[in-house]
């Protein structure tokens, strides 16, 4: 494909996007699948193109606005693009807009305004607002500069970057050195996560989908974070362990691996497809030890029957997904019913908090950075439930793992990971524990 094929391409799968309801992964998978002829340097190039106007959206939106070009459509995001973050003049940019095949079309007289008001300009401007400048929707940027205070600027930058591929090792199947081995001697290099004492981070990205390993269950991709909050849980061998949102079963997976095998994991969710998928899982790792149970809802009556039946209960609950925008970058423009959102994580952890035993624990998570989302709602649950008392996350870990966690993940009894402190995704985990003559 010629420069401005890719080009054309990459307008279209965003025209998509912003008329559509699928991720932008999801978008240029299915654009990239129905067209199988095109070679894998130009779907590089196509997909690069397609997020880096993503990532730039507000920048971008805020230039157009400057210049006074009303239509925000993905052309005229690529054009500012092209001449903002890429440095093309606006001889250069003519050239991909022509006539020829499979080329976008010629600009317009607008077009053309729009291309010299922002030649030699630069994508950040000084007077761009804190949000703007941050890629950062105006909902979420209060509560985090609050939060961060003087670290915003860095912590919202970090989101804007591109997300590491790492991977979990199926210790069911071998131990962290023996993986890495494998995968290097098929050129596939890594290195040891950082805090994860099973995970491994590999340079570049990988074909992994078609490596043995993978195929074989041996090897998963879970960012190094998730893998933290699943190894929060301290499940042991023997234990009864409901993971509450299981999703696709990446944590259960992980539990299951921590228990040796033994013992039950229950995966609950409330979506079939979700459990499906956690289940093609756990049959390629070879897990034998985790039930996936589907729910009609938080108060299904399986709940009620399993009351104070369970030594650990992890929600892993549906949040903002702010922690996680470094790999869904267009996510932070979906619409979000915050209060919504509060409601259902409230009542997730009054429901599920009635699986766990006397001397069992509760371990609520998310992939957010908002208080809101996070250690409130567990003060909130903490004020209306009896029996229940957080414990020192950090302690958590160095009993369970034998190291410590960074001090910049300790704040006060919680865990919480961030892009720029840690190089993880964005996480937060509480660990509470039912008081032992609890009950109720």
């Amino acid at each position: 494909m010629t420069p401005a094929a890719r080009l054309a391409a990459a307008i279209e799968v965003l025209s998509e996007l912003s008329t559509g309801h699928q991720p932008a992964d999801a978008a240029v998978s299915a654009y990239l699948r129905s067209r199988r002829y095109i070679g894998a340097k130009d779907r590089a190039a196509i997909t690069s193109a397609i997020y880096a106007a993503v990532r730039r959206r507000a920048r971008l939106d805020w230039w157009l606005s400057r210049a006074a070009f009303d239509r925000r459509d993905a052309r005229a995001q690529i054009l500012a693009s092209l001449v903002l973050a890429d440095g093309l003049d606006p001889a250069a940019v003519n050239a991909l807009f022509s006539e020829a095949p499979y080329a976008p079309p010629p600009l317009d007289a607008e077009e053309r305004r729009l291309v010299d008001a922002l030649s030699g300009q630069p994508l950040a401007h000084p007077e761009m607002p804190p949000a703007v400048a941050g890629e950062c929707p105006g909902w979420a940027h209060a509560e985090l500069a609050a939060l961060f205070g003087s670290g915003t600027d860095a912590e919202l930058t970090a989101l804007l970057g591109e997300a590491s591929l790492d991977l979990r090792v199926n210790t069911l199947r071998y131990d962290r050195e023996q993986a890495g081995a494998m995968l290097a001697e098929r050129g596939i290099a890594c290195e040891p996560t950082p805090l994860s004492p099973i995970g491994l981070r590999v340079s570049g990205r990988q074909p992994l989908s078609r490596d043995p390993l993978y195929r074989g269950g041996a090897i998963e991709i879970q960012d190094e974070g998730s893998q933290i909050v699943a190894l929060l849980a301290d499940a042991k061998p023997g234990q009864q362990v409901a993971d509450f949102c299981a999703g696709a079963g990446g944590k259960s997976l992980a539990m299951a691996a921590a228990m040796g095998g033994k013992g039950r994991v229950v995966a609950c969710d409330v979506q079939q497809r979700r459990l499906a998928r956690a289940k093609d899982r756990l049959r390629r790792a070879g897990v034998d030890n985790v039930e996936p149970r589907l729910l009609s809802s938080e108060r299904d009556r399986w709940v009620s029957r399993q009351k104070g039946k369970f030594d650990r209960v992890l929600i892993d609950a549906p949040c903002s997904g702010t922690g996680v925008w470094r790999r869904n970058p267009d996510a932070r423009w979906r619409e979000i019913d915050l209060p919504d959102l509060l409601e259902t994580q409230d009542r997730l952890l009054a429901s599920a908090s009635r699986l766990v035993k006397p001397g069992g624990r509760l371990i609520y998570a998310t992939c957010s950075l908002l208080p809101s989302e996070n250690e409130r709602r567990v003060e909130a649950f903490l004020t209306g439930a009896a029996g229940f008392h957080p414990m020192d996350a950090a302690g958590v870990w160095a009993a369970a793992m034998g190291t410590d966690l960074p001090a910049s993940a300790a704040e006060g009894p919680y865990l919480r990971l961030t892009p720029a402190r840690h190089g993880t995704d964005g996480f937060f985990a509480a660990v509470l524990e039912r008081a032992g003559d609890d009950h109720g």
